[in-house]
C-alpha cells in the first residue's frame, strides 16, 4: 500500500482500517477468532471477569496498517489502548507512526473517512 495516512477504528467486535490518499481510500474489516465476552465470576473467585484479548487480533490489524507513515487510531473502547500496547511491545517501529489516538463513537465508513483527513490535515499543518 503506498498510501501516506491510516486510520484504525476498533472496539473488540471488530476493526475498520482505511488507507487514506486524496482521491483513494483502501478499505479492510477485522474481525477477532473469538468474540470478546465479560464472564460472570462467582464471588470470591479469581480472576477480571472478562476473556483475555485476543493478541492474534491486534497482531493482524498491525498488518493491515503497514506501509502508512502516519497512524491515528480510534475507538470507543478500551481496545485502542490494547493496539497501542501491543504495538509497543511488538512493533516498536510502528509506534512511531501513531500520530493520534481519539475516542470515536461508531462512525460510518464515510464518516471515519472524513474524521481522518480532517485530523490529518490540521496534524500535517503544525508540522514545520
Amino acid at each position: 500500500m503506498s498510501h501516506y495516512h491510516a486510520v484504525a477504528w476498533l472496539d473488540h467486535a471488530e476493526a475498520h482500517v482505511m488507507h487514506i490518499s486524496p482521491d483513494d481510500v483502501e478499505a479492510s474489516i477485522i474481525r477477532p477468532a473469538q468474540a470478546h465476552r465479560h464472564l460472570h465470576n462467582k464471588r470470591g473467585a479469581v480472576g477480571v471477569g472478562r476473556t483475555p484479548e485476543d493478541a492474534q487480533y491486534y497482531h493482524e490489524i498491525v498488518e493491515a496498517l503497514k506501509g502508512a507513515q502516519e497512524i491515528l487510531i480510534v475507538g470507543p473502547s478500551s481496545a485502542k489502548m490494547n493496539l497501542i500496547k501491543h504495538i509497543h511491545s511488538h512493533d516498536a517501529q510502528m509506534a512511531d507512526k501513531v500520530i493520534g489516538v481519539e475516542t470515536v463513537d461508531h462512525p460510518s465508513d464515510a464518516q471515519l473517512v472524513a474524521y481522518a483527513r480532517k485530523y490529518f490535515d490540521k496534524a500535517d499543518r503544525m508540522l514545520p
